[in-house]
């Protein structure tokens, strides 16, 4: 998988924790996730970028949930086609947007309630 990253550091355990929290609520959406022309499940998705996450980590790619998203949840790293997300009757989107989009939901929600 070619990645290619500006940093050598160590994803940190609240990070890390952050892109599992993130990878959950794609999982649980009900939405579609379209990899190189196909349409797969929510799940299927999370299982798929889990494993990237494993090698964007174990490979120092990425040190933050945006760094995840940018290096490996937003386009194939076999074909540079961009992943898109589409849920119920909405326009399907890329992928990185529908993450940024939930992530800050997360952070949000996070900051409302304090956990």
């Amino acid at each position: 998988m070619p990645f290619t990253s500006a940093s050598a550091a160590e994803m940190s355990a609240a990070s890390r924790v952050e892109v599992e929290v993130l990878l959950n609520h794609l999982s649980n959406s009900g939405c579609q996730f379209n990899r190189n022309g196909t349409w797969y499940s929510a799940q299927e998705a999370k299982a798929h970028l889990s494993k990237k996450l494993d090698y964007v980590v174990e490979k120092k790619l990425a040190t933050t949930a945006e760094q995840f998203i940018d290096a490996a949840a937003s386009k194939s790293s076999m074909s540079g086609k961009a992943y898109q997300v589409k849920c119920g009757n909405d326009a399907a989107q890329e992928s990185a947007l529908w993450l940024q989009a939930a992530l800050r939901e997360i952070r949000n929600k996070k900051a409302a309630t304090g956990k």
